[in-house]
């Protein structure tokens, strides 16, 4: 049986948030991939463009996420949906950090509103 242990996880930090890897390919996954993200408080995340659908949940905090221009405020026990080909950007205005889980499946890419292009390695 595969078990990811929390030892075992990866961390990865960008654009000022940490993303914590347990699921993808290099740990026996073939299909998905979910990670711990911790977005500290005035944390502005640039909007990115997805080729996946990607499912964040909120498990502390509050952001302010963004999907095709349209914001929302969110906070503990929200979930969003962030479909395939959407335009989506988070921020957490709030004073702590906020923390997600994050599930997608594998081969997630972004592209971010200047042209680079992302490849997370949490998510590949």
């Amino acid at each position: 049986m595969p078990v990811v242990r929390s030892s075992d996880s990866v961390v990865h930090e960008i654009h000022g948030a940490r993303f914590v890897s347990y699921a993808a390919p290099r740990t026996g996954s073939r299909e998905l991939c979910a990670w711990r993200g911790e977005v500290p408080a005035g944390t502005k995340a640039p909007v990115h463009t997805v080729n996946r659908e990607e499912i964040l949940h909120l498990l502390d905090g509050e952001l302010l996420v963004t999907l095709d221009g349209v914001a929302e405020r969110i906070t503990a026990g929200d979930t969003v949906i962030v479909p395939s080909g959407a335009a989506f950007g988070v921020e957490n205005p709030g004073e702590g950090t906020a923390v997600t889980w994050v599930a997608t499946s594998v081969g997630l890419e972004a592209r971010l509103a200047d042209g680079t292009h992302l490849v997370p390695p949490w998510a590949n």
